[in-house]
C-alpha cells in the first residue's frame, strides 16, 4: 500500500561554515547543477529512503532529526513500513505507520506499508532498488538513526562530488570516536550501513546472493581484507549466511562483502553525522555496547572532491574501535588480540587468515556431522 502525505517547511537555525550552511547553499547548487550537467536526469536533491518495522518513539525520533536538517524542505522522503511477524506485532507497527503518515517538512512524503513482513534484510534491499529504479542516487536511513543538521547537505554534496568516480561505491554519515585526527573526509575500504548513500552504479555492484559473495572472498583472497583486517569476523558471518543460517540474514553483510570484492571504497566524515539509537536492544540486529557510540559533529567540514585513497591512519583506529568491541566478547577473544596486535603487520595477515580458515573448516565440519 503507499500513501502519499503533503508536505510542509521545517525551518533550521543551524549557521556553520562553507557548504554545510544555509548561507552557502548557492556553492552547493552550483554543484549540484553542474553534476547535473554531467549526469543527465540527476535530480537536484538525493531522496530519503527510510525502513520502519514497530518502533514508533525511534522513529518519531529520527523524522524529528531529519526535519531538522538545512535541506529538508528540498528533500523527497520515501519510506518503507514492514509488515508485522505477528498479531504480537500489529499495534506496535500500526503506531509506528500512524508517526510515519505525520511526517512532514520535506519536499514530498510518500508511504510503502508492506502487507507482510520482508524481513529487514529483503525490505532493504528490494526498497532501495525500487527507489534507484527512479532516482540515480539516494540517502538510506534506518529508523534508528538520530542525524545531526548538516547530514542532508554533506550527503548531498559528497554524492554529488564522486558521482563519476567508479573507486567509490557509497559516501557514509556515520564515524566511530577515532583516537587519531583525520582529515575532515577520508576514504576506507568497503562500505558500511549507518547513514550512507549511494548511487545507481554503486547499488549495480551489489549482490544479494551470500555463497557467491563467500566464494568471491576465499578465492581472491580478500579474507583479511573483508574482516577489516583481522578486527572484525565478517567472513565467518557470511559463511554461515552462505549456508542458510537464517539468524545471519543481513543485506549489510552482502553489501560490505560486496563492496570489498569490486575493490571499492567509501567515504566518511571526520566527524559523526549520525547516531545510532538502536544499542538499546530494540532493534533487528541491535546489542547494548559503548564501543561504537560516538558523538555528533561539534563543527563545520570542509567537503572538498580528492583522490579515492584509502586514510591509514583512520583505517588503524578503527581496528582499534572493533577490536575494543570484539574484546567485550570473552577473555580468550582479549587474550588472542593482546598477542596478535603485537605481530608485524604482514605476519598478522597469514596468522589471522590462516586461523580463519582453519574455523571455517571445523564449521564445514560439523555442519556435515550434525546432517
Amino acid at each position: 500500500m503507499i500513501v502519499a502525505t503533503g508536505a510542509g517547511a521545517c525551518a533550521s537555525t543551524l549557521r556553520v561554515s562553507l557548504l554545510w550552511s544555509r548561507q552557502k547553499t548557492t556553492a552547493t547548487d552550483e554543484i549540484v547543477r553542474r553534476a547535473s550537467a554531467i549526469v543527465p536526469g540527476m535530480s537536484s536533491r538525493a531522496p530519503v529512503a527510510l525502513f520502519t518495522f514497530n518502533r514508533p518513539d525511534h522513529t518519531h525520533r529520527t523524522l524529528e532529526a531529519l526535519c531538522a536538517n538545512a535541506l529538508a524542505s528540498e528533500t523527497d522522503l520515501i519510506v518503507f513500513c514492514d509488515g508485522p511477524r505477528s498479531e504480537a506485532d500489529r499495534a506496535k507497527t500500526e503506531a509506528t505507520r500512524a508517526v510515519v503518515r505525520a511526517a512532514s517538512g520535506f519536499a514530498s512524503v510518500r508511504v510503502v506499508e508492506r502487507p507482510a513482513n520482508l524481513g529487514l534484510a529483503q525490505s532493504v534491499i528490494t526498497g532501495v532498488g525500487d527507489v534507484l529504479d527512479t532516482y540515480d542516487r539516494l540517502i538510506v536511513v534506518e529508523d534508528d538513526m538520530q542525524t545531526a543538521p548538516s547530514f542532508l547537505t554533506y550527503m548531498n554534496t559528497a554524492l554529488t562530488l564522486y558521482a563519476d568516480d567508479a573507486r567509490v561505491i557509497s559516501v557514509c554519515g556515520y564515524t566511530p570516536r577515532l583516537d587519531v585526527a583525520v582529515p575532515d573526509t577520508y576514504f576506507l575500504p568497503g562500505a558500511h550501513c549507518w547513514g550512507w548513500g549511494t548511487w545507481r552504479r554503486g547499488w549495480a555492484l551489489f549482490n544479494p546472493d551470500a555463497r557467491a559473495l563467500f566464494d568471491a572472498v576465499l578465492a581472491r583472497n580478500l579474507i583479511y581484507e573483508f574482516d577489516v583486517e583481522g578486527s572484525e569476523s565478517l567472513t565467518t558471518l557470511l559463511y554461515r549466511s552462505a549456508s542458510g543460517d537464517t539468524a545471519i540474514d543481513s543485506w549489510a553483510l552482502r553489501w560490505m562483502a560486496s563492496a570489498i570484492v569490486h575493490d571499492t571504497v567509501t567515504l566518511y566524515p571526520a566527524k559523526s553525522l549520525l547516531l545510532n539509537m538502536g544499542f538499546d536492544g530494540s532493534g533487528t540486529h541491535g546489542a547494548v555496547t559503548e564501543a561504537l557510540s560516538t558523538d555528533l559533529a561539534d563543527r563545520a567540514l570542509t567537503i572538498e572532491r580528492g583522490p579515492a585513497t584509502i586514510c591509514r591512519p583512520a583505517l588503524d583506529a578503527l581496528r582499534r574501535v572493533l577490536i575494543r568491541w570484539r574484546a567485550e566478547e570473552s577473555r580468550r577473544t582479549r587474550l588472542f588480540y593482546s598477542a596478535f596486535e603485537r605481530l608485524p603487520r604482514p605476519i598478522r595477515r597469514r596468522v589471522y587468515v590462516w586461523k580463519t580458515k582453519d574455523t571455517l573448516r571445523r564449521m564445514a565440519s560439523s555442519a556435515v556431522s550434525a546432517s
